[in-house]
């Protein structure tokens, strides 16, 4: 846990996590503060840091998205430019919801999503085998998920 991080900080944070958008009036209420005090706080979690952004989360198999891969990416050249290289041209894929640099045989994780096989296909061969430094890639398709949360256990520490 963070020092700066008193009770209530971790209380917003909570709420804000596991609810839709909400006045800072709700917010307050739901955390046992006056707005005032409330916004302040929200204020300085931004700042901070603490809070990179409120999305909605859409329902990606209502928007025609049913094929989820994880794509285990090996480079050619391990170079600082060439990761670089790769993490830009990698953040131009919309595909792409995530890209993890890992540790063990493969350089990268990806989180890609399409439509469906032959989508997964021209994305690998038509876009990913494209970039200059990509050597290998490993595919897993996702069979559907178990869960799916951006929740972060804040509480249970």
């Amino acid at each position: 846990m963070q020092p700066d991080l008193d009770d209530i900080d971790l209380r917003i944070l909570d709420v804000l996590q596991k609810s839709p958008p909400m006045s800072s009036a709700e917010l307050a209420d739901r955390v046992g503060l006056s707005q005032s005090p409330c916004w302040r706080r929200l204020t300085r979690l931004k700042e901070a840091g603490y809070i990179l952004d409120q999305v909605t989360r859409l329902n990606p198999e209502k928007l025609g998205f049913r094929t989820m891969v994880f794509a285990n990416v090996k480079l050619s050249a391990h170079g600082r430019a060439n990761l670089a290289e790769f993490t830009e041209a990698v953040g131009r894929l919309p595909e792409v919801l995530e890209c993890h640099p890992t540790m063990g045989p493969f350089d990268f994780l990806l989180r890609v999503v399409t439509g469906d096989v032959e989508d997964y296909r021209q994305f690998v061969f038509g876009k990913l085998l494209t970039l200059p430094t990509v050597q290998e890639i490993n595919s897993t398709m996702s069979m559907g998920a178990e869960k799916s949360t951006t929740v972060l256990p804040i509480r249970a520490r």
